[in-house]
């Protein structure tokens, strides 16, 4: 039986991914003169790369400018486009009556506040890990396993939710049940590997008492 719920953020709980990957897009265009193309980029974040790989002459003062750049358009976006999940406190309501749930994400804390500055989507969790939180982003296991310990939690009491495949490889590393939700942004990635699949977060509900 589960009894606990770790949430991806980004194409889970907030539509953000295309606004990230605009930015980056805008960014490598105008300091590199390089065009990002979507399947590209699907392959960098499955790898856990930074989008700087696309532009592999780069120096390293470059890149640091480039990204100063790219999160200043990331932002912007944030702060003017509708990102938010249909519903999504009745869902988080509903599922805050039998489970206790925390959010890890690859967000940096900075880009965090500003997505759910007065959302009221953390308002249901335990706690909120981001990239400055663990050593390792995903892919790699340590997000997930953090999760694990400060919700003192067994593995099999846990359930991760995603949307991206390299939330899947981490979840799976982790060996902690991942649900996947159905996301266009994402659609395209590799889920072969997951056991579960649903087609919006409001399923959630009713799924997540069958496993």
């Amino acid at each position: 039986m589960k009894k606990f719920i770790l949430f991806d953020n980004d194409g889970v709980l907030v539509e953000t991914e295309p606004l990230y990957f605009e930015a980056s897009k805008k960014a490598l265009k105008e300091f590199f003169d390089v065009k990002l193309h979507f399947d590209q980029y699907m392959d960098i974040m499955t790898e856990g790369n930074g989008v700087w790989v696309a532009a592999p002459n780069a120096t390293k003062e470059e890149i640091i400018r480039a990204r100063n750049q790219r999160d200043i358009y990331y932002q912007e976006y944030l702060k003017k486009e509708d990102i938010a999940i249909d519903n999504i406190h009745d869902i988080l309501n509903a599922l805050s009556k039998n489970y206790r749930m925390g959010i890890v994400t690859t967000s940096r804390r900075v880009d965090f506040e500003i997505i759910h500055n007065n959302r009221g989507v953390t308002n249901f969790m335990d706690f909120v890990l981001c990239v400055e939180d663990y050593k390792r982003a995903k892919p790699y296991p340590d997000p997930y396993l953090k999760g694990l310990k400060l919700f003192n939690a067994q593995k099999d009491e846990t359930v991760v939710v995603e949307d991206s495949q390299r939330g899947l490889i981490s979840a799976n590393s982790a060996d902690i049940d991942c649900i996947i939700v159905h996301n266009e942004f994402t659609k395209t990635q590799d889920f072969s590997t997951a056991k579960h699949k649903i087609g919006s977060l409001k399923e959630l509900i009713d799924f997540l008492p069958t496993l």
